[in-house]
């Protein structure tokens, strides 16, 4: 189980460094799933949304001096501006029970999507990829050697 998170799929701005390291703990996973599987070992990638946890609170550190120039941007992410603590949709014990039943399920997951907002996040970039996908096709394919 590696925990990472749907900002690989929707990175905010300020939370860059973040993302960044949970698209690689994706990037990991994949691989090492590829590697070990042969073996009989399992790897899934766990993408929570937002849980009632103290991650949106006390434990989020951040410089005492506040740029103006950021205010609209990463700005939005400094704790003063963040009103989730507490708040948020994910329960962590349905979210355990969740993890538990992926490890026992009988068909082997790669990537389980915990909460009603990432189920959201994910669809929303899936759609968003598919159609940047279709919309650059012709382009993407002239750049192959003539057959």
């Amino acid at each position: 189980m590696n925990l990472s998170s749907i900002a690989a799929r929707n990175p905010g701005p300020g939370s860059g460094y973040y993302a960044a390291t949970k698209c690689a703990l994706e990037a990991l996973s994949g691989s090492l799933r590829k590697e070990v599987g042969p073996l009989g070992v399992r790897v899934i990638a766990v993408e929570p949304g937002e849980f009632r946890t103290d991650f949106s609170g006390r434990s989020l550190l951040q410089s005492r001096t506040a740029i103006a120039d950021y205010a609209e941007t990463s700005g939005r992410r400094r704790i003063e501006n963040d009103k989730t603590d507490g708040h948020q949709r994910g329960d962590p014990a349905r979210g355990a029970q969740a993890i538990i039943e992926a490890v026992e399920a009988a068909d082997p997951l790669h990537l389980l999507l915990l909460g009603s907002d990432a189920i959201q996040v994910v669809g929303a970039a899936l759609d968003a990829d598919r159609a940047m996908l279709e919309a650059w096709k012709a382009t993407s394919l002239t750049t192959d050697f003539p057959a």
